[in-house]
């Protein structure tokens, strides 16, 4: 009996040992907040991590770069997610930002319209509501349907700074995620919108600017010029969990580079 004992708390040892092979043991969790262009990024992270640290949980709650920002601040996650730029007041108020990838602005348009190319002055002309008519810019004759998302995305801010229409836009819509802004323009022969590059589907067309092709290849080498980036924000006098840390460091990592290309986006490092 005793021999059998002793066999079993050795094959329960060794079945933890095997069981732990190929993970780093770890608990804990790490919360995200924000920007909705970075879902497909930063999932791909997490789920990466999760496969890294066993019984570690990671959390992801898209609501938009304002809210990840604020979120972040409040303190009611660990790390803000922003796909723009921090303003001057909100370093002030104690954040810090941290540039993970750079990702472009697709600038789409329904399938069936035959526009494939537009200026970056054309683009604004559009959205400020001079240009109204497809017809103008090479189009069927039309009404222009402009689509854009709501006050405080990171994606709205970096899209009005790069063609200069801050607080000029005239928007038939305001949408709260790019995913709606997507499906929206993917039904509506007139209608033009903006969006991550990394989340376009086969259900819009991103049309070319100033003549270059948005990719992967034309973010990283500054030709396509609607582009911007996606951030990650902490609070300076609010230490990272361990965990959390763990999190910050490896997605800041150069091994974390191929996750990030596979996602559509250009690794900062």
């Amino acid at each position: 009996m005793k021999k059998i004992a002793i066999f079993f708390v050795l094959a329960v040892m060794t079945a933890s040992i095997f069981a732990g092979c190929g993970q780093k043991s770890d608990s804990g969790t790490v919360s995200t907040d924000g920007s909705t262009s970075m879902e497909k990024v930063i999932g791909a992270l997490g789920e990466a991590f999760e496969q890294e640290y066993d019984s570690v949980t990671f959390t992801y709650n898209p609501t938009g770069s304002g809210t990840g920002i604020q979120a972040v601040s409040e303190g009611r996650c660990d790390i803000g997610l922003s796909s723009r730029n921090l303003k001057d007041e909100e370093k002030e108020q104690g954040l810090s930002e941290t540039v993970l990838a750079y990702d472009g602005i697709a600038v789409i348009v329904n399938p069936e319209n035959d526009v494939s190319d537009l200026s970056v002055e054309d683009i604004a002309k559009i959205y400020k509501g001079e240009i109204t008519n497809w017809k103008d810019v090479g189009g069927k004759d039309g009404k222009i349907v402009p689509i854009g998302r709501e006050a405080g995305s990171g994606t709205r801010d970096g899209f009005e700074s790069i063609t200069k229409t801050e607080d000029a836009c005239k928007y038939r819509q305001e949408l709260t995620s790019t995913g709606d802004v997507i499906t929206t323009v993917g039904g509506n022969p007139n209608a033009i919108g903006y969006a991550s590059l990394a989340s376009v589907s086969d259900s819009v067309k991103a049309v070319s600017v100033n003549g270059v092709t948005p990719s992967e290849e034309t973010v990283k080498d500054g030709s396509y010029v609607v582009q911007r980036p996606f951030v990650l924000v902490t609070k300076e006098d609010k230490k990272l969990s361990g965990t959390a840390q763990k999190f910050f460091d490896y997605v800041t990592s150069s091994d974390a580079s191929d996750i990030i290309s596979k996602a559509g986006v250009v690794p900062a490092k």
